[in-house]
């Protein structure tokens, strides 16, 4: 049974869904887009309060072992397209995000779902000034060589 909810939560919802997808039609702008062995990887950072601002019942609440409560906790998100133009679903995907010049956190994203659209993602804590590496990594099952795409990315 398909669950409803009430106006100004999926009005909130579907600004969400707008921002993260603006956010990914204007990556190749901001140099969070890579095409790596034909695969075009994207990635996205917003603030984890924003996933915390959901309603209990609400995936995003639970998903990633729940919203980090430290300000300084980010959502990275990962959309991973084949040379069709399709989301890759399978796929075991790891990122690393560290300031550069230091030590990172190494983290397996999970699948997530954003308006019926497969991505990855998981919760890191930001808390330098930047600039910071993000190195994702991307295994797909049959394909023995894994794709990997470095970023950097600074805060505004």
């Amino acid at each position: 049974m398909k669950k409803e909810y009430p106006l100004l939560i999926r009005c909130w919802m579907a600004a969400l869904v707008m921002l993260v997808t603006s956010a990914f039609a204007h990556a190749v702008e901001l140099g969070q887009h890579m095409t790596v062995q034909g695969i075009e990887v994207y990635y996205g950072l917003m603030p984890a309060q924003v996933a915390g601002k959901h309603p209990a019942p609400h995936e995003e609440r639970a998903m990633h072992g729940g919203v980090p409560s430290k300000k300084d906790a980010y959502h990275l998100v990962v959309a991973l397209i084949d040379t069709a133009g399709q989301r890759i679903t399978e796929a075991d995907v790891r990122a690393s995000v560290a300031e550069l010049g230091m030590a990172g956190t190494h983290k397996r994203l999970e699948p997530m779902h954003i308006d019926d659209a497969l991505s990855f993602g998981a919760y890191f804590i930001l808390s330098g000034d930047g600039p910071y590496r993000i190195a994702i990594e991307v295994r797909r099952p049959g394909i023995a060589q894994p794709i990997e795409a470095l970023f950097e990315y600074r805060r505004r």
